[in-house]
């Protein structure tokens, strides 16, 4: 006995006749009497009469109904779960994330990420180190700026603004540079391991590397922001971090003509992960709320 004998015979039985079961469930009158012949030869009882104008159903065929019905309930209660199992997320997502990007704006993304996905755990570890992802058992990572060329499969999700940045009080006693060549002649406070190799300024339509020195290189952009607010130099950060200082007065922005283009944002994550619908549901997540995710980091 098949599965779809049962379906067919129920059918058979719901509409009253072969012509209209074979109509419900799209094949022909012939093919639905052939398994219903062969169902009653495999259970060895007659189920239904059937005539020219009618069809009966045996006290047997009433029984073996009755029976049919739950049956198919159940397989279609484990259909219904199978499919919602292939929709929902389930198991654990390890993500690495910029620190003050994570502080920021993701925190509340996350939350509504999983009221969405209640049987996925996800763990979010803010770092603002290049973690190893496959020796560190990441599945993806968020990260900011130019990605170097590797075998890791690259989503970019968007770009933030950089700006140029100092206290009035270090205005006052070191001048205003007027260009990004001035910069040699400034205390400027490095962020990132990219800081190291000069700042990217754009002159003349193109971008252009000064090299910049000073007296902080971190690899935290708000020790930066908290060093450049206290008067110790020049920083060069993302708007995200800076945004409240610029609007408060204590930092002022400088070379603003010039600024760098933006950086992008990117998920990263191994090429054996690429199926992964855990993580293309946070990745295509994040993609859809990134426009909004700006305009909070920014504001």
């Amino acid at each position: 006995m098949q599965i779809d004998d049962v379906r067919i015979f129920a059918a058979a039985v719901d509409t009253g006749s072969f012509t209209a079961a074979a109509g419900k469930l799209l094949v022909s009158k012939q093919f639905v009497s052939r398994r219903i012949a062969g169902l009653e030869a495999s259970l060895g009882v007659r189920l239904l009469v059937r005539n020219t104008r009618k069809l009966t159903v045996t006290e047997s065929g009433r029984e073996f109904y009755a029976h049919a019905q739950r049956i198919l309930d159940d397989v279609a209660r484990a259909e219904q779960a199978m499919a919602r199992r292939r929709t929902e997320l389930h198991g654990t997502l390890r993500v690495s994330t910029p620190m003050s990007f994570g502080l920021r704006h993701l925190s509340p993304l996350i939350a509504e990420f999983l009221a969405k996905h209640p049987a996925l755990q996800l763990q979010v570890i803010l770092n603002d180190r290049h973690v190893d992802l496959v020796g560190e058992a990441f599945d993806m990572a968020l990260r900011i700026g130019a990605l170097p060329d590797s075998t890791l499969i690259a989503r970019r999700l968007g770009e933030l603004r950089m700006v140029a940045c100092c206290s009035p009080s270090y205005l006052r006693e070191r001048g205003l540079p007027q260009s990004p060549a001035d910069l040699k002649r400034h205390d400027c406070l490095l962020y990132g391991s990219e800081a190291r190799n000069g700042w990217p300024f754009t002159v003349d339509g193109e971008q252009q590397t000064f090299e910049v020195r000073g007296p902080l290189l971190s690899n935290n952009g708000e020790v930066v922001r908290d060093a450049a607010i206290a008067g110790l130099g020049i920083a060069l950060l993302p708007r995200f971090i800076v945004g409240g200082a610029l609007r408060s007065g204590e930092l002022v922005a400088v070379l603003e003509h010039q600024a760098p283009k933006p950086l992008p944002v990117s998920a990263i994550y191994p090429q054996h992960r690429q199926q992964s619908t855990n993580i293309c549901a946070f990745v295509d997540f994040l993609g859809g709320h990134y426009t909004r995710m700006m305009e909070s980091l920014e504001a």
